[in-house]
């Protein structure tokens, strides 16, 4: 298991690196349009989990959503504490 922190630091090591195995770097590398793409259709996924498919698949949903912000965070080159002083 990890937690938000610790996948935010391994995804922003692998962008750095441009591990090219990684899907975050190629996310990364596809931009902002494709990343908000994909942010949109989890959130929306997430709220029909909700909807319909209990909990345990709302938070596989949630999982991916919260993901996919990084991967936002990181292609706008944004750190944790930059989006922190927001909540």
């Amino acid at each position: 298991m990890k937690r938000f922190e610790e996948l935010f630091d391994e995804l922003g090591r692998k962008v750095e690196e441009g591990d090219p195995d990684s899907g975050t770097v190629e996310a990364v590398r596809e931009g902002r349009h494709a990343i908000g793409k994909k942010l949109l259709e989890e959130a929306g996924e997430a709220w029909m989990a909700a909807e319909h498919e209990g909990g345990e698949r709302t938070a596989e949903e949630i999982a991916q959503l919260l993901y996919h912000a990084q991967v936002m965070m990181l292609a706008c080159d944004l750190d944790l504490d930059d989006v922190y002083r927001h909540l």
